[in-house]
């Protein structure tokens, strides 16, 4: 989605929350999406706007817009997302594949939130407008025939997240020498993907080399994955920072 369209929405869902003292909720959100969100809800809306995607670990999420009397203590996401696991016979699909017979259906990618997956059984979170279509018509994953039930938010196990420790040292935080530390490429290379927009910092697309990275920050390579830099620490002998990453794999 468009950034503007974004803000419009937005704006939209915040004025229809106070007018009538209820939740209203976008569609399903990316990280980038949600970034540009929180920001335009400093100064965008009175209302108190909150991020859920079924579970913790949710990357994609809902933007929640609550009314006046409701504080974020008192929201239940299990009224607003639902649930759905997904059995395999006699195999074990992939994202691409459970996404893939999900949107074979006719729902938009919107309508659906995060697809966990542990061996045959796949989770897939969404709004509670598309649950009956998924249980009633999802049979088949790619070749794999499937059975499906609606099922609890706090059912589904917790995905492990795979991720390898990268070290190494850069003269001063810079975006371009934390990307090619943390991707192992040259500064050369990721200066010009800098330069492309193929990077993004925070789910943002970052064009400055230059810019500042701290702990916490997760950098984006588009076509190289995904990293958080973690902690900043001691000094070589030449000079130069400690940096550790985690990289997902």
């Amino acid at each position: 989605m468009e950034n503007d369209g974004l803000e419009r929405r937005a704006a939209d869902l915040a004025a229809r929350c106070e007018k009538n003292a209820a939740i209203s909720h976008s569609l399903f959100l990316t990280p980038a999406e949600q970034v540009q969100l929180e920001k335009w809800a400093r100064h965008g809306t009175d209302c108190t706007v909150l991020f859920h995607g079924g579970r913790e670990q949710c990357q994609r999420r809902a933007a929640f817009f609550l009314p006046y009397w409701m504080d974020a203590d008192c929201f239940d996401p299990a009224e607003l997302i639902r649930c759905v696991e997904i059995k395999a016979f006699f195999g074990e699909p992939g994202h691409r594949d459970y996404l893939g017979a999900a949107l074979g259906l006719g729902i938009d990618r919107q309508w659906l939130g995060d697809i966990w997956i542990d061996g045959g059984t796949a989770w897939i979170f969404c709004l509670p407008s598309v649950e009956g279509h998924l249980l009633a018509s999802l049979d088949k994953v790619g070749r794999v025939g499937v059975k499906t039930r609606g099922v609890p938010l706090g059912e589904p196990p917790t995905p492990e997240v795979k991720t390898e420790r990268v070290r190494f040292t850069v003269k001063s935080p810079r975006l371009d020498a934390a990307a090619a530390g943390l991707f192992s490429l040259s500064r050369t290379e990721c200066a010009r993907l800098i330069a492309a927009g193929e990077l993004s910092l925070n789910y943002e697309s970052c064009l400055r080399p230059d810019a500042a990275v701290r702990e916490g920050d997760v950098l984006s390579l588009r076509g190289y994955g995904k990293g958080e830099v973690t902690a900043f620490g001691g000094v070589s002998r030449k000079g130069r920072m400690f940096m550790e990453c985690e990289r997902y794999i």
